[in-house]
């Protein structure tokens, strides 16, 4: 299970990888498909093409972890893509919710309070 804070930055691949890449691939793609920096604390999420496995990829404490999970039975659900993205990003909850089983596409959520903004004196 992973723990997240609500600051962590999460990036979805919007295509499926050949999931028999390790760590060093996996930065590979990540700077080659995003031109990200693989050592700056965001999650990277990769499916494979049956969409029954995952890998999350992140860099902790001096090295990266890779997060693998498989299914047994169903498939993972992606998420609403809009045309033309090579990712999508997400919260710690909808990454929660996607490695639960939970379609996000279903999911709706009720409006998030925020403070008025402060006029200028």
């Amino acid at each position: 299970m992973l723990s997240l804070g609500p600051g962590v930055q999460i990036v979805l691949a919007t295509a499926p990888i050949d999931l028999r890449r390790g760590h060093d691939g996996l930065i590979t793609l990540v700077r080659s498909l995003w031109k990200a920096d693989p050592y700056g604390g965001t999650l990277f999420v990769f499916f494979g093409r049956r969409m029954d496995r995952v890998k999350v990829l992140f860099f902790s404490a001096g090295g990266f972890v890779v997060y693998y999970k498989r299914l047994e039975r169903g498939r993972f659900t992606m998420p609403r893509i809009p045309d033309g993205a090579t990712q999508v990003v997400l919260d710690p909850a909808s990454l929660a919710m996607l490695l639960d089983g939970v379609d996000l596409r279903a999911v709706r959520r009720a409006p998030m309070w925020e403070p008025a903004t402060r006029k200028s004196a």
